[in-house]
């Protein structure tokens, strides 16, 4: 097994390695080039982006807690009994059911915060990306 998992790759990427080195003459590649330098408004903007993406997806594990077809069937899975649910909704991500919130307490924080830091980010970038066009 060993053999398989650590040998053979290994050995196939030295073979690639020396095919390559031959067909260009037995050189080292060339470097590459260091790509632009990030500016604070890209920065900002990947920092955004990726807020989006995580608030996307932690709203959607809270929604998966939500009633949809079969309303008593939330309670039954998520809290072991066949009522329906007392109260639920989308945002706040909320269900109740006998007088107990079933979602998990910080999903609603970790909505507002990365809320928060999606809209603060994108602000940043984009005044970031005015003033440096504005300064040359």
């Amino acid at each position: 097994m060993v053999i398989l998992a650590l040998v053979l790759p290994t050995w196939a990427g030295i073979t690639y390695v020396g095919l390559v080195r031959a067909r260009r003459g037995d050189e080292l590649p060339a470097p590459r080039l260091p790509g632009l330098p990030r500016t604070r408004a890209k920065k900002a903007a990947w920092i955004a982006a990726s807020a989006y993406l995580a608030g996307g997806a932690l709203h959607l594990y809270g929604l998966s807690y939500m009633p949809f077809l079969f309303p008593e069937d939330a309670c039954w899975f998520n809290a072991g009994a066949k009522v329906y649910p007392d109260s639920s909704s989308a945002l706040p991500v909320s269900l109740v059911c006998r007088g107990t919130e079933i979602v998990p307490w910080w999903v609603n924080p970790g909505l507002l915060v990365l809320a928060v830091t999606a809209v603060g980010a994108t602000v940043a970038s984009v005044v970031f990306a005015v003033r440096r066009r504005r300064a040359g």
